[in-house]
């Protein structure tokens, strides 16, 4: 009987034992939203990378993993970021300043891209100048979406405000077949969706900011203030793979052949490679990444641009909505591809 009760109590040690030595619950990465949209592509070139050089089901890994999460539109990506579904995601720099504004804990921490947003209009269209779109109908992603500040700007350098056309918001991905049907006149967004039309042969490019506003920014790395406060090391490490990723984009001509088939990918952006092709090498300076330098005078005048066009009800001091501490601090990361 003392065998039996003492075999029973060796056993009943050992539970705690085998309990404790189980596997911990895997940690998920955190995800960080983007558009399927070549202004962000430093996002899945920088995902990628990082899970290459830290497998995430490794546990020294683990507090520092992050990837691409793909939404369709703005206004689904803003909804998730004030939520707190998202910590993390590419915006559009004059909407992060407009949530800052309204007390939503945001900060931009990087900028993803320079350059990169097309008017188009048909290739049978009489369109030269914009003043021959007077009284016309083009579509932008939004007014908060820098594309619609370019149009301003373009509009005002013939004496135009937007007044003088009839602007409709629409989802990028849209405005290909509504220029095709003649849904719409123009359309000004950001790239590949001006490419599509263009390499189908029915749209060319009225003006793009490489030749009118080569300092173009729109989409910019932003986080929550909670994940800057909960894990600095993870929100660095973001940031140091956004950089090098757009250093390694435009680095070398091999390197966007690789970034397009991974780009292509379902679980990044799910696009035609050929269309992607067509954006990095027509031109090949269509959309830039190598210089991502957070300049305070540059976002200060996009800010002003954004009160003036109405997106913004007042000025946003830059302290508001950026933290540079990141990209001070940001050490080179290996692009591994």
């Amino acid at each position: 009987m003392r065998g039996a009760l003492g075999a029973g109590a060796a056993a009943a040690i050992e539970l705690p034992a085998r309990r404790f030595l189980s596997p911990a619950p895997a940690v998920e990465p955190v995800k960080v939203g983007g558009l399927a949209v070549t202004c962000n592509l430093t996002l899945p070139i920088a995902s990628a990378a990082n899970e290459a050089a830290n497998p995430f089901g490794m546990s020294d890994a683990a507090q520092l993993a992050f990837k691409f999460s793909k939404y369709t539109g703005w206004p689904e990506l803003k909804e998730s970021l004030m939520s707190g579904d998202l910590q993390a995601a590419y915006m559009l720099a004059p909407l992060v300043m407009d949530l800052a504004d309204k007390q939503v804990p945001v900060k931009i921490v990087s900028i993803g891209h320079r350059s990169g947003a097309v008017i188009m209009v048909r290739t049978d269209a009489p369109y030269r100048r914009f003043r021959d779109l007077a009284g016309k109908r083009i579509a932008i992603p939004s007014r908060f979406a820098v594309d619609f500040l370019f149009l301003r700007r373009m509009l005002a350098n013939e004496g135009m405000t937007p007044d003088d056309v009839e602007i409709v918001e629409m989802a990028p991905a849209d405005m290909p077949a509504a220029l095709y049907v003649k849904g719409v006149d123009a359309y000004c967004t950001g790239e590949p969706f001006g490419a599509a039309a263009q390499s189908a042969g029915y749209a060319r490019v009225l003006r793009m900011t490489r030749d009118e506003w080569p300092r173009y920014m729109c989409c910019v790395l932003t986080v929550r203030e909670e994940l800057i406060r909960k894990n600095r090391p993870l929100v660095q490490n973001l940031v140091n793979y956004v950089l090098a990723a757009g250093a390694w984009l435009d680095g070398q001509r091999q390197n966007r052949e690789k970034a397009i088939q991974l780009a292509a990918r379902r679980e990044y952006f799910n696009q035609d490679p050929e269309i992607l092709r067509f954006v990095m090498s027509n031109p090949s300076d269509r959309v830039t990444y190598g210089d991502l330098r957070m300049i305070p005078r540059e976002f200060e005048e996009l800010m002003e641009m954004a009160v003036a066009a109405g997106a913004l009800s007042r000025p946003v001091p830059y302290a508001k909505y950026v933290d540079e501490s990141f990209a001070r601090a940001a050490r080179p990361a290996s692009i591994a591809l």
